[in-house]
């Protein structure tokens, strides 16, 4: 699949960060080479760089006019590489850097969870329509218009961008060519080698790669980008310590996170300061940078002290802040002090969680407000498995922390308590004049749905937005279950429960206000003057035509200026 659309990559190009005046456009290239991004006002270059025999490049390009829409093509060593003749056969368009217009409202697409198999319908059956397809194939299809372009400027893709434990027939055909599935870890990916190709099974299809090629995304891992139950508690970190191969799989995964997904979150002044990249920008030997033994130490030492980076992130977008948190890697599960967030990157999302915005965006692969009765029963299981009713009752309470995934904010009382205190204060205006809302959008869950707190005390109003899966869906049956919670059954019998364990009440009460819906989807959010429109998307086949999915909504959903939320009523445009 490598390298079918343009023989000098391998895998790309991927949009990346994108402000007023820059673009980043990252590459990974067949072998070492200088990459040349070129567009009618100019053209960029850079020099590739190598992790374990991957050679990659993070073009820069500068100088750009705001709010501009400009064709580019890209060269590896003046041999042309993108974008294609075709792009299998498909109408596509050329690709474009599209840099922010200054005062334009944010449009932000978001979404998480997907699995990469092929689009035809034995992939469709088992996996979903996969709905980032189908909303590539409807920006392809629209007609630019240089005064007001009609995609989002940004998709934020929150967490399982890759599954590292549940993998593909063609992730295991690769598996095999280098080891024995019998070995451990069997089926899941061992190193840095795997990941490199898992990333290629996920962002090769031609489709998508148009669409990462053009539009501009933002990533923060969960747990699937490593291992199911990643950072769950002490327990589950002593339980991978004693295994064969966890020690290479965490060093590929967070070494590859880096390279793929990380390093093009970042703004050009924070890669400048970012310990790995400052090497590549202060390379100047004419030997390709080798940073294979620089960064699988890197990534030991920051799994082991994660304290001493942050992969967490934050974007201003015309009058609305995005944060983006990383709720795995930050985790402190020593017993007596487990948080999600450790102390540092708690400080600095309190520093970014101020008012003086429009929206307050925070984007966290978890979702913060879980249905109520889920929340209550998260924060009881974590209260018991810390030793609030005895050892025995502990380790019962592990077992199902680990068994059904009991490990959300809701699970680590004390961040939850913190974040949740510093959203109310920027909701009532105590951390500067109060944004009109305070959205969490998340993933994760494997379903979608729209939660509200109650009688918000100040102007502002908190939401909780979840889109999820963008393809995996859950088993029906799961489902079932999935929606009695959501409906809050036993909601008051978990929150009495948590009470008698020594846990602390939530500061607001919050209700769903609409769903569950368990399609894939990808979500839109778009300020509007008449509020925050947020709606959701799937992909439906007609005709057969199982590669050709059209793009349907599924619900559209206002958070009006005085704090109202719903859905919008008619059927879906």
């Amino acid at each position: 699949m490598s390298g079918a659309l343009s023989t000098p990559l391998r895998l790309g190009p991927l949009m990346r960060h994108v402000d007023e005046t820059s673009a980043a456009v990252w590459v990974e290239t067949e072998s070492a080479g200088t990459v040349t991004v070129t567009t009618a006002a100019g053209s960029w270059s850079a020099r590739t760089f190598r992790v374990h025999d991957h050679h990659y490049a993070l073009v820069e390009c500068t100088g750009l006019e705001p709010g501009t829409i400009t064709p580019y093509a890209l060269d590896v060593d003046g041999e042309h590489a993108w974008p294609p003749a075709d792009y299998d056969g498909l109408d596509l368009p050329e690709p474009v850097i599209t840099t922010v217009k200054p005062g334009k409202p944010p449009r932000i697409a978001f979404g998480s969870c997907r699995t990469s198999v092929p689009h035809d319908a034995k992939g469709n059956a088992i996996h979903g329509v996969d709905a980032l397809r189908a909303y590539a194939l409807a920006m392809g299809g629209v007609t630019l218009d240089p005064d007001e372009l009609p995609w989002p400027d940004l998709v934020l893709f929150l967490g399982d961008q890759v599954y590292a434990d549940i993998t593909s027939e063609a992730m295991q055909e690769f598996i095999e060519t280098r080891r024995s599935l019998d070995e451990p870890p069997g089926e899941e990916l061992k190193d840095y080698e795997e990941y490199a190709h898992l990333y290629c099974l996920a962002w090769s299809d031609p489709v998508n790669r148009w669409l990462l090629s053009t539009l501009p995304s933002s990533m923060i891992f969960d747990d699937h980008d490593i291992r199911d139950d990643w950072n769950t508690s002490d327990v589950w970190r002593r339980q991978m310590a004693e295994t064969s191969w966890w020690h290479d799989r965490i060093v590929g995964g967070l070494a590859s996170y880096w390279v793929y997904q990380h390093l093009g979150n970042l703004s050009p002044a924070e890669r400048a300061e970012d310990e790995i990249y400052r090497r590549v920008l202060e390379h100047d030997g004419d030997v390709e940078l080798d940073l294979s033994e620089v960064l699988d130490d890197f990534a030991d030492r920051v799994d082991r002290e994660p304290d001493t980076y942050r992969w967490s992130f934050t974007r201003d977008l015309n009058g609305s802040r995005v944060v983006m948190v990383d709720s795995r890697a930050a985790r402190v599960l020593e017993p007596g002090r487990r948080n999600i967030l450790d102390e540092d990157e708690m400080a600095w999302l309190d520093e970014q969680m101020q008012g003086g915005f429009e929206h307050l965006l925070i984007g966290t692969s978890l979702p913060f407000l879980l249905p109520e009765s889920l929340h209550h029963l998260e924060a009881f299981d974590e209260a018991v498995a810390e030793g609030a009713w005895g050892g025995r009752a502990g380790r019962a309470a592990e077992v199902v922390r680990q068994g059904i995934d009991l490990e959300h904010w809701a699970a680590f009382q004390q961040g939850f308590q913190q974040v949740a205190h510093m959203a109310a204060e920027v909701a009532v205006g105590r951390r500067g004049p109060a944004p009109r809302t305070v959205t969490f959008l998340s993933g994760d869950v494997h379903n979608s749905y729209v939660s509200q707190v109650r009688d918000c005390p100040g102007p502002g109003t908190i939401v909780q937005a979840v889109c999820s899966p963008i393809r995996n869906p859950l088993p029906r049956v799961v489902r079932m279950g999935a929606a009695a919670l959501s409906h809050g059954i036993g909601a008051h019998l978990w929150r009495r429960a948590a009470r008698r364990a020594g846990v602390q009440d939530p500061p607001f009460r919050w209700d769903k206000v609409e769903g569950p819906w368990f399609d894939n989807n990808l979500a839109t959010l778009e300020v509007k003057p008449e509020g925050l429109e947020m709606w959701w998307a799937r992909g439906e086949v007609h005709g057969g035509r199982h590669d050709r999915p059209e793009l349907h909504r599924v619900v559209t959903v206002l958070v009006k200026p005085d704090g109202s939320v719903g859905a919008l009523p008619g059927d879906p445009p």
